[in-house]
């Protein structure tokens, strides 16, 4: 029903059918091609050499017809593989009488095969998710009643009703009413926003609010929803199949493994001579070690909740230099969470923060979703609400404790207090969303929130670097100023912000042009520019999404961090399944040369290039193992991090108070700055000073222990000694000040620069720790 639908090739149920059978002939074939050999084997231990003949020749004619098929759909491609080697020495064997040589190359050939289909199998990328979100239905109105069509029916000009928790069915404007719209479908930003009477709305989007009306300016066909399911397709289709790193040697293998035989041959008269050329050349460290390398791989990565659907893109991951990342979701948590509480003189953040969550506690706002579980986070009590009214676009009132609490936008002006006007500068500048908090029709706080940067993104970032990639770019469709700063914290090469499904695919492609590329995202708007890269990566630990279907990695914890162990595995794989085949090779063109010389039968031939296998499949078999890249916590140094943790959270909010002090200063000349001083002074020695100290005399030590070294915290160490120096500065000024009973204007330039040093450090330091030191719990943990 949905106008997309038709867009996508259904699987027919003949299609379906080969799909059953193809995935058969694999282990199908590995099993006719063993039980051959097993059984000519046993047959020629009893003395039937004739029934050993036949089975043998059973196993190498089962291998020859699919091998046969393989080398037609490769040329037919312009490709000539490791499987035309194997086509040639099982006919050769066939021709020249060495049945069991043939046998022992199908048995080869198969397993191959069997390991290589294992690491290529993926699921399909059909789409699933983006229909299913695609809208099918559209309510029209009709006069005084309304009407359920097929989305596909609307036409331009139709004025249409969506309903709350509905998606958008085509592209139009607003009317009638304010909507409130859930759009992260498409942008990936997860607050929501308003669109007023008269304002363009997409389709795709989810209405978050009331029910509205639209006037649709275009059909479901032509909308942006049905172009992002298009350019997903295309995206898909567009790119290249994936080489096998076997087939890439064996580009030169082939013709070297045909001289050597057609010289043989010439030289010697003797086509057995030739064969068992061919017996040894066939290219078994390419059919078996490569693809164990990469299964090892495969299997490591799924053990950290790394699922990456084919050997195909394990390798290309192991290759990728350029990695492109969007933000929300990947970069960022993807939910909105508080950086800061600004409250009236007479109130505490605490106070305010345990009201507002109260009331928002039967919202489904994303905003009071991180308001109730910042307060329950703290351990704050939370009063039943009653009485509660959802007002969408305004927030929410109700009654808490008997008193009215509205949280959202305020029903009357924002106060012209500082505190008010300082709230309003912070969320400009920091590019936050602000819900005020009015209690009983007075405005008494604001709570600040934005989408924080993922704490293991820098580390994981720096991992990267190590590992190989040279550029990483940040594609989002957020606004340039918040991206600009995510851009400039990380390091980024590239930042490229305010980019449509379409500009993402088009800024991959540009990439891929230079290097082998690597796409990281999470949302539905980022599903055609997986489909387009090199390797996509789907943040999919939040469930099944358009982002996953597209993906060829999937990364089913909520940890970018899995991205460097991914990344590493599939090049240390890579490394593993090279060497093993420049070895393998490398003895397999020895026992040519020797072959050649008439020193080593076929039949000899084969068992000398089983133990070849065996001495490249034990070399592949490494990368089921790898380096170690978390550090080993004892229990109680995890408990002492997560303490220290929970100690941040408290703290940061009184942090603020620092840098309020100084902008009193600036702006008071009355006993109200020396008051803030006297704050700023209680909080330092009663609070922030004792967690900074127990850090220096139990935590780092712990760390440094398990870490390996005790510079690991040196830096760090040196950070606790310039705040306890600044904090000691503040103290002597605020005794100076007290003697005279104001802060003396002598004062006032250095106990500037103490105070907002004195913040900044703060604020760094806690963000350090977290990110370095922090995150190892959350490792030891997830571990």
């Amino acid at each position: 029903m949905s106008a997309v639908q038709p867009k996508v090739r259904p699987r027919t149920d003949r299609a379906a059918g080969w799909e059953r059978t193809s995935r058969l002939v694999e282990p199908g074939l590995l099993t006719i091609t063993v039980v051959a050999l097993l059984a000519g084997a046993l047959a020629w231990l009893l003395g039937d050499r004739e029934f050993a003949a036949w089975c043998w020749v059973v196993g190498t004619v089962s291998a020859v017809v699919p091998a046969v098929w393989w080398v037609v759909v490769a040329l037919r491609r312009g490709q000539a593989g490791v499987d035309l080697i194997a086509v040639l020495s099982l006919v050769g064997t066939l021709l020249v009488g060495e049945y069991l040589a043939g046998a022992l190359i199908a048995v080869m050939l198969a397993t191959g095969r069997a390991l290589d289909a294992a690491a290529q199998r993926r699921a399909a990328r059909d789409l699933t998710a983006l229909l299913e979100h695609a809208p099918r239905s559209a309510r029209r109105r009709a006069g005084d009643r309304l009407e359920v069509v097929p989305a596909d029916e609307v036409a331009v000009g139709d004025l249409l009703v969506v309903g709350c928790g509905e998606v958008v069915p085509v592209d139009g404007r607003v009317e009638a009413a304010v909507a409130v719209l859930d759009e992260s479908v498409l942008t990936g930003e997860a607050l929501q926003v308003e669109r007023q009477i008269g304002d363009p709305v997409r389709s795709g989007v989810v209405n978050a609010g009331a029910a509205f009306e639209v006037r649709a300016g275009a059909t479901a066909d032509e909308s942006t929803y049905a172009g992002i399911v298009r350019l997903a397709q295309q995206a898909g289709a567009e790119n290249a199949p994936v080489v096998r790193l076997a087939d890439r040697y064996a580009a030169w293998f082939l013709p070297v493994a045909l001289v050597i035989a057609g010289a043989a041959w010439l030289a010697s008269g003797s086509p057995v001579r030739a064969v068992a050329v061919l017996v040894v050349a066939t290219p078994c460290p390419l059919l078996l070690a490569a693809p164990v390398a990469v299964v090892s791989g495969l299997s490591r990565a799924s053990r950290l909740g790394v699922v990456i659907r084919s050997g195909g893109a394990l390798e290309n991951l192991g290759r990728a230099t350029t990695l492109v990342m969007d933000k929300t979701g990947t970069l960022t948590a993807g939910r909105p969470a508080i950086v800061e509480i600004l409250t009236a003189p007479d109130r505490s953040a605490g106070e305010v923060l345990r009201l507002a969550a109260s009331a928002d506690q039967l919202s489904p706002h994303v905003l009071a979703k991180a308001i109730v579980d910042e307060a329950r986070g703290r351990g704050l009590p939370l009063a039943l609400p009653v009485d509660v009214e959802e007002r969408p676009g305004r927030g929410v009132r109700a009654s808490v404790d008997g008193h009215v609490v509205e949280v959202g936008k305020p029903a009357r002006a924002v106060p012209g207090a500082d505190w008010a006007r300082t709230a309003v500068n912070r969320a400009s500048l920091d590019g936050a969303a602000v819900a005020w908090v009015s209690v009983d029709d007075q405005v008494t706080g604001a709570i600040l929130l934005r989408d924080p940067l993922r704490r293991h993104a820098p580390r994981t970032l720096r991992r990267l670097r190590s590992a190989g990639l040279t550029r990483m770019i940040m594609l989002t469709g957020d606004r340039a100023e918040p991206a600009q700063e995510i851009g400039s914290v990380l390091g980024l090469d590239d930042v490229l912000a305010e980019q449509s499904p379409a500009d993402k695919v088009a800024a991959v492609r540009a990439e891929q042009q230079q290097a082998v590329t690597a796409m990281v995202g999470d949302g539905v708007n980022d599903a055609p520019a997986l489909a387009a890269a090199s390797v996509g990566v789907a943040m999919g630990a939040r469930g099944a999404s358009a982002s996953s279907e597209a993906a060829d990695v999937v990364l089913t914890t909520d940890r970018l961090d899995r991205l460097a162990d991914a990344m590493e595995i599939a090049r240390r794989s890579r490394r593993i399944a090279v060497q093993s085949a420049v070895a393998g090779m490398g003895l397999s063109l020895l026992a040519m040369v020797v072959a050649a010389l008439g020193m080593l039968a076929p039949a000899a031939g084969a068992l000398l290039q089983e133990g070849i296998d065996v001495a490249v499949i034990l070399n592949a078999l490494r990368a089921l193992r790898g380096p170690e890249t978390q550090a080993e916590l004892p229990a109680d140094t995890e408990r002492m991090l997560r303490r220290f943790d929970g100690e941040h959270d408290e703290l940061r909010d009184a942090l603020g108070q620092v840098r309020d002090a100084a902008d009193q200063l600036t702006t008071r000349r009355d006993g109200s700055a020396l008051e803030a001083l006297r704050r700023v002074h209680t909080f330092l020695t009663d609070r922030l000073l004792p967690h900074e100290h127990g850090e220096e005399s139990r935590l780092y030590p712990a760390l440094a222990r398990s870490l390996g070294s005790a510079e690991a915290t040196a830096t760090m160490s040196r950070t606790h000694a310039e705040i306890d120096r600044l904090a000691n500065r503040i103290g002597t000024h605020l005794a100076l000040a007290e003697t005279s009973g104001e802060v003396g204007a002598d004062q006032r330039v250095d106990l500037l620069a103490s105070l907002y040093g004195l913040h900044a450090l703060l604020r760094l330091h806690f963000l350090q720790e977290e990110e370095n030191y922090f995150v190892l719990a959350d490792d030891a943990t997830d571990a």
